[in-house]
């Protein structure tokens, strides 16, 4: 009986040993078979090696950075996005200071970014950046830069937001239709591409920047963070703003009426049945106020047969006022403003009736269409400059005192800043109109001798509202 005790605790003995060598083994295929993936993807010396390039990236010592460089790239490409964010930035600062052999590199960098981080990386800015290096350093012909671009913007449009880079696609294409490449018509294309691109970022910064600007205005004081965003919103808006001004000097007389009428007239048989076509023709005569040429007519009478539209009730607008009908244009443009879904070609109607209001002295009604046509494009700072502009004509017959009186200059030189703000186009002379107004409020001696500092001055006329004295 002992005997086969003995040989029962030898044989548990023997499967626990088995049992504990399979486990073991086990353990070990798990180990080799998931522990050495985890390894090959991130070797424990591409920290080390990461760091010997990023370390001095940071602090713009590209000099001792360049060495780790390629062992980044080619022992851990996939480890790190801060590989390409500084390799871009300091391939980018030696081929600024000249080092031509750096150009192919800084391409390759962004390459590999989209290559290895696809979904952290915007492409179309991306892309954008790369068709602007070979701008820049001349690298290929006109028709291959332009094509870059052109890519650019059609893979991403979203993230193709620089400035420069949307001027220089649309100048390509202006050099390319004068040296016989391109064909007017792509120019006007891309040049109402690019527009309305740039007004449309416009409009999202000004959104932005108004809130913040309210807030402030309101006596709120913003945070280190959002003041920030403010001075950041109105750079960039200042940068959108330069290049508007740029594609106008660009587009030049490509576009006036001169060369305008004859182009479309040649075709106007033959297309007038072609509704894209007659939009687009009436169109560019109106927005350069070709609108007295036989040709408009025509082209507004075809397109409202064809499909009435927003831009066609738009065009018989003009067509009316050319007449002198200014009720009966306003009428076609209320049309037009409701037919529309675009918000910046809605802005830009409800402030031609704004126009019409304001000229007509009705100040109230057309205070509310520049209203409206903020709500649709707030960086249209022309509207705020026009309420500052009807505030302070009105100043006579706002209030009891003179006191009063010169107290609605400082609304419209609130106005004027807000201008200034939102649209860089007319930075400088909003800011000349703000500082005009204020130096026909009251002085502090005004404020002084009238004991109204710190207090609050209401206005019973069209204007309404109120303004706090500034204290002393």
């Amino acid at each position: 009986m002992i005997n086969g005790l003995k040989k029962d605790i030898l044989i548990n003995k023997l499967k626990f040993e088995t049992m504990k060598m399979n486990f073991t083994l086990l353990i070990t295929l798990i180990v080799i078979g998931f522990g050495n993936k985890m390894f090959a993807q991130v070797p424990n010396d591409c920290y080390e090696t990461l760091s010997l390039f990023v370390e001095p990236a940071k602090a713009k010592n590209y000099a001792g950075a360049l060495p780790h460089y390629d062992k980044v790239i080619n022992e851990c490409p996939k480890f790190s996005l801060a590989t390409y964010q500084y390799g871009t930035k300091m391939f980018s600062h030696f081929v600024k200071q000249g080092d031509k052999s750096k150009i192919n590199d800084l391409i390759k960098s962004y390459e590999d970014r989209m290559s290895y981080f696809p979904t952290k990386t915007k492409k179309g800015k991306t892309l954008a950046n790369i068709a602007q290096v070979k701008y820049d350093n001349s690298i290929g012909t006109k028709m291959q830069q332009y094509l870059a671009f052109d890519n650019a913007y059609k893979e991403d449009a979203a993230t193709f937001t620089s400035p420069k880079s949307l001027y220089t696609y649309f100048s390509l294409a202006v050099d390319l239709y004068e040296s016989g490449e391109k064909p007017i018509e792509d120019v006007f294309d891309l040049y109402e591409i690019v527009y309305l691109k740039i007004e449309n970022e416009k409009i999202a910064l000004a959104t932005k920047a108004t809130v913040l600007y309210d807030r402030k205005e309101a006596g709120e004081k913003l945070s280190s963070k959002d003041t920030r965003k403010l001075k950041g919103y109105g750079t960039n808006l200042n940068a959108y703003g330069m290049v508007t001004g740029s594609l106008e000097g660009k587009l030049g007389k490509l576009a006036d009426c001169e060369n305008l009428v004859p182009l479309y007239s040649k075709d106007f048989e033959e297309k007038k049945g072609d509704i894209n076509w007659v939009k687009k023709a009436a169109s560019r005569l109106s927005a350069k106020e070709c609108t007295e040429d036989p040709l408009f007519i025509e082209l507004v009478k075809q397109l409202d047969n064809l499909e009435p539209t927003s831009e066609s009730k738009l065009y018989l607008s003009q067509l009316e006022r050319n007449k002198g009908n200014i009720s009966k244009s306003i009428d076609y443009l209320e049309e037009s403003a409701e037919m529309q879904s675009d918000n910046f070609k809605k802005s830009r109607i409800y402030f031609r009736i704004a126009e019409l209001k304001r000229k007509q002295g009705s100040y109230g009604s057309a205070r509310s269409y520049y209203n409206k046509s903020l709500k649709y494009n707030p960086s249209n700072g022309r509207c705020y400059l026009r309420i500052a502009q009807m505030y302070s004509k009105s100043s006579n017959n706002c209030g009891a005192t003179v006191f009063e009186k010169r107290a609605v200059n400082w609304l419209a030189a609130n106005m004027a800043d807000k201008a200034a703000i939102v649209d860089a186009s007319i930075k400088s002379e909003a800011r000349a109109a703000a500082s005009s107004y204020r130096l026909r409020a009251p002085s502090k001696s005004d404020i002084f001798s009238d004991g109204m500092a710190g207090k609050t001055v209401s206005f019973n006329c069209w204007i309404g509202g109120s303004v706090k004295v500034p204290s002393l």
